[in-house]
């Protein structure tokens, strides 16, 4: 199994910045993919940002040029740097560990931007 533990969620105001990390750990492929997804109320969780363990980015065109998403493989672990943040980034955002068997979701963390 494999546990996912994530951070850097809160409240901010329109234009601030948030950085969240997510840690993978237990029995953890060679080969995954490590990414981002939102949810806010009402509506279906969506991708926000995925990368390989060979680096590739993908990104859903209401984040790109704000959000960047990075990983150290060694250490399991991905990141969301998020500028610019809008109200409608307001949502819970989860961790998520794809390999070729299953994928796995952290609890989720949640991000408000309001004024």
């Amino acid at each position: 199994q494999v546990q996912l533990v994530e951070s850097g969620g809160g409240l901010v105001q329109p234009g601030g910045s948030l950085r969240l990390s997510c840690a993978a750990s237990g029995n953890i492929f060679s080969r995954y993919t490590m990414g981002w997804y939102r949810q806010a109320p009402g509506k279906q969780r969506e991708l926000v940002a995925t990368i390989t363990t060979e680096n590739s980015t993908n990104y859903s065109d209401s984040v790109k040029g704000r959000f960047t998403i990075s990983r150290d493989n060694a250490k399991n672990t991905v990141n969301l740097q998020m500028n610019s943040l809008k109200p409608e980034d307001t949502a819970a955002y989860y961790c998520n560990y794809r390999t070729v068997v299953r994928s796995y979701w952290g609890q989720g963390t949640q991000v408000t931007v309001s004024s």
